[in-house]
């Protein structure tokens, strides 16, 4: 499977949190359709299918995760 570069997943990370948290503010359907466009794009760059899953997988692809830190999946 191709891995996406850090620095692409930093950045759709982040857009994804921001948009996350501006569409609890005000929902527009801009930013609905810009948060399920990023969600998309993160589910095909880390090879999953859900976005709660692919925010786990790219963080533990991004610089300073740890590999053997399942912190992040025990939650829930």
């Amino acid at each position: 499977m191709l891995m996406a570069h850090p620095a692409i997943l930093q950045r759709l990370v982040s857009e994804y949190e921001t948009l996350r948290d501006l569409h609890a503010q005000n929902g527009s359907p801009n930013a609905e359709q810009r948060i399920q466009d990023v969600a998309y794009t993160l589910c095909v760059s880390t090879g999953t299918r859900d976005v709660d899953a692919a925010l786990i997988a790219a963080r533990h692809q991004l610089p300073g995760a740890r590999p053997e830190d399942d912190s992040l999946l025990a939650a829930g």
